[in-house]
């Protein structure tokens, strides 16, 4: 550290910007009771506030908010579906040129900075923190619906396509219908997502490590709006980063709850439902509360590394007792697959799929997008010392080869256990418990199952305390070792919003609360994408 002000000296050579601005100048200093509190008062207050009326709005009128909640979802998914599939794939290109192009030369924290962290802790810690919760409640589910609907073909009704399946669907041709559901799938889970991490990462590690200034979304902006970004249109922006990070964090946690509860269900009789769910959520939270009051080293990094190795057992358990021939080779043909479909399923205007354009890829790429800046953070803070070439190869196709492995795995087991043995299970159950009737057919699965559970429970855990570290650096103004009461804070509100959403239309209302944020901060990040691409060309390239 250089100073007090949490920003790291660079190493080597750098293009600085000069600025007056201090980190924590406009924050407010508070000592209520033995707890000190150090909050940049206008985005700390307007966004604490919002959410502290949310969750209290929510909770009063639960019956009334949850059509609303299924409206806006609705109508944000269907009217805007070609904004979003549009912005995904600018994201992709600004990244694959950024890979390519010399400007891959510039190294974050200057030509002579070295890496904190070795690879391992590096990817185990992208990928908990990136894709945990998803890929647990999505591994068997999402691969298994899009080959369903494939299956099943297109279907009409007064002229307008009603059936779910991408593209064209492969009516009752089972190796084409697992070739496009994976490919589908796929598309969701490799680069895109990943894409959308990667740009806001690389701009925040980039303006702090090496133009020196404060690690909060602001930050991205100076080349655009220079000094004006530290008054209001700064504040907007990490305003419109809080309520984003917030409520695509608790779409997570509400997700991971509805699956855990299933688990328990499924293994201990636990009865199922929002009770259920609720408890849930107040334990993890609790968990996580104790997992940031240690710190990102000591708990996320520790964490990330116990979830990683659980994740890589289960993975490997299923591959060796499952149809291990099928999901080797079908990890190559899938992505054969997904290469063979992405300009057709990327395709933004002129789609027949609706359903799946809007219901599928439009909330997806919003949900990706509302946790930019949770994960972009998190990526930024541990990625110090990597080329902007490394950064982007490792952030952007080593995590995506992992899903792609993964859904291949946990989904090809599935399809293969409806087409070769017949059975239904999977296929007919909610998306919450699907995982384990997968797992129920193959060896120990009480075993497996109770894996599924500790990790669907830490990555849980690890979402919430890494959103929390983040949420937190925002609205302290970019001080990244800020009171604890103020971590406490926002970690329990992060559970009371999930609450509040189960409570007020559930998985619906935790969509389109999503679908919301990510909407306007979708914008945001098309913006940031142009003042990255400036601040890049400013900064010496390292040999």
């Amino acid at each position: 550290m250089s100073d007090k002000n949490d920003i790291m000296t660079p190493d080597g050579e750098v293009n600085p910007i000069n600025t007056d601005y201090q980190i924590g100048q406009d924050n407010v200093a508070l000592q209520i009771g033995p707890f000190g509190l150090d909050i940049h008062n206008r985005v700390f207050m307007i966004s604490g506030l919002t959410i502290v009326a949310f969750v209290l709005l929510t909770l009063m009128f639960q019956a009334q908010v949850a059509p609303v909640f299924g409206s806006i979802r609705s109508w944000l998914t269907t009217n805007l579906d070609w904004f979003f599939i549009s912005a995904g794939n600018i994201f992709v290109l600004i990244c694959l040129f950024l890979i390519f192009s010399p400007l891959g030369k510039v190294r974050l924290g200057g030509t002579e900075a070295t890496p904190d962290y070795t690879y391992a802790g590096w990817f185990a810690m992208l990928f908990a923190a990136g894709m945990g919760i998803g890929l647990m409640f999505y591994g068997v589910s999402e691969p298994m619906s899009h080959f369903a609907s494939s299956m099943g073909g297109i279907s009409m009704e007064n002229g307008v396509r009603t059936d779910w399946a991408p593209l064209g669907g492969a009516a009752g041709d089972a190796e084409a219908a697992a070739s496009l559901g994976m490919a589908a799938t796929i598309y969701h889970w490799g680069l895109h997502p990943w894409a959308i991490y990667a740009i806001l990462a690389l701009g925040l590690a980039l303006f702090s490590f090496n133009k020196g200034l404060p690690l909060t979304m602001r930050s991205v902006f100076y080349p655009l709006l220079g000094e004006r970004v530290w008054g209001w249109p700064g504040h907007i922006i990490d305003i419109l980063a809080v309520f984003a990070t917030l409520f695509g964090l608790a779409t997570s946690l509400g997700l991971g709850a509805s699956q855990a509860g299933a688990g328990l269900n499924y293994l201990f009789d636990v009865p199922m439902g929002s009770t259920t769910n609720v408890l849930l959520v107040i334990g993890i939270t609790g968990l996580a509360m104790i997992s940031v009051l240690a710190g990102l080293d000591a708990g996320v990094k520790r964490l990330s590394e116990i979830n990683m190795v659980l994740a890589a057992l289960l993975l490997l358990f299923v591959i060796f007792v499952g149809p291990t021939l099928a999901i080797l080779t079908g990890f190559f043909s899938n992505l054969v697959s997904y290469v063979q479909h992405l300009p057709a399923l990327a395709n933004p205007v002129g789609r027949e799929d609706a359903n799946f354009a809007s219901g599928w890829t439009a909330f997806y790429w919003a949900w990706w997008i509302s946790w930019s800046p949770f994960v972009g953070m998190f990526i930024a803070r541990v990625s110090r010392g990597r080329t902007v070439r490394e950064f982007m190869i490792s952030v952007l196709l080593i995590p995506s080869l992992a899903c792609v492995l993964w859904m291949t795995a946990f989904g090809g087991t599935a399809i293969s256990q409806l087409v070769n043995d017949g059975y239904q299970a999977v296929s007919q159950a909610d998306l919450p418990i699907k995982l384990f009737l997968m797992l129920d057919v193959l060896p120990l699965s009480e075993i497996t199952s109770l894996i599924a559970i500790v990790l669907v429970i830490v990555f849980f855990v690890t979402s919430s305390d890494s959103g929390s570290l983040v949420i937190d650096a925002i609205s302290a103004g970019g001080k990244v070792d800020s009171p604890k009461p103020q971590r406490i804070f926002w970690c329990t509100f992060e559970g009371l919003v999930a609450i509040a959403l189960i409570l007020g239309g559930g998985l619906t209302a935790l969509q389109a609360m999503a679908v919301s944020t990510g909407l306007p901060f979708t914008f945001v990040l098309l913006v940031a994408s142009v003042s990255v691409l400036k601040g890049l060309a400013s900064e010496p390239k390292s040999v």
